[in-house]
């Protein structure tokens, strides 16, 4: 009798391995939203993202991210407050033109879902954050391209960046809220 792959028992096949994905700038997002004046929020995007991922689903606890942001492109629909966002009082873009994130550990959280653990640097600092992150499962696209999506969010204290600018308001509170909440939506390609 022949064996075949059929006939061969599941234990002795091989694992699957990890797949690598390059994040699609033309279809990838990262957006913020902080407290203006204590009574509203004003919300913002970042330039372009790109950067790599290594995943398994078999294995999630292997993955790897690295990501890059174009701070450079900060958009909140207001050109004043756009410099003034890309100004030494906040990123510093002459000196740090990009936001980069570098994961450390990943841990399933639930079905599409991961906690990834990871060092985030914003004007030249480095500290710890966990993005939460949603995972779709591999599609095709037209064009016969393997594409994942993924959404993370984070919710960051900008003070810890060294983002400490603000001026006090006459009525009691803040122009500028400390809490950042940051979403980026990109597709993987798989490589």
């Amino acid at each position: 009798m022949s064996t075949t792959a059929a006939t061969v028992p599941a234990t002795s096949r091989p694992a699957a391995a990890a797949a690598t994905y390059r994040i699609d700038p033309a279809h990838a997002s990262a957006q913020f939203k902080v407290r203006h004046l204590m009574v509203s929020n004003v919300r913002g995007e970042l330039g372009e993202v790109n950067g790599e991922v290594t995943y398994d689903a078999a294995a999630p606890d292997r993955a790897r991210v690295i990501a890059r942001i174009d701070a450079t492109a900060i958009d909140t629909r207001n050109a004043d407050r756009d410099a003034h966002l890309r100004s030494a009082d906040f990123l510093d873009v002459a000196h740090h033109p990009a936001i980069e994130f570098r994961s450390t550990a990943v841990r399933a959280a639930g079905p599409g879902a991961l906690e990834v653990a990871g060092e985030l640097t914003i004007r030249g600092v480095t500290r710890p954050v966990t993005l939460d992150v949603e995972l779709s499962d591999e599609v095709r696209d037209p064009w016969g391209n393997v594409k994942r999506g993924v959404t993370a969010t984070a919710r960051l204290d900008r003070r810890a960046f060294g983002l400490t600018w603000n001026a006090a308001l006459e009525t009691g509170g803040v122009v500028v809220g400390e809490r950042v909440d940051v979403t980026i939506e990109a597709e993987l390609v798989r490589e």
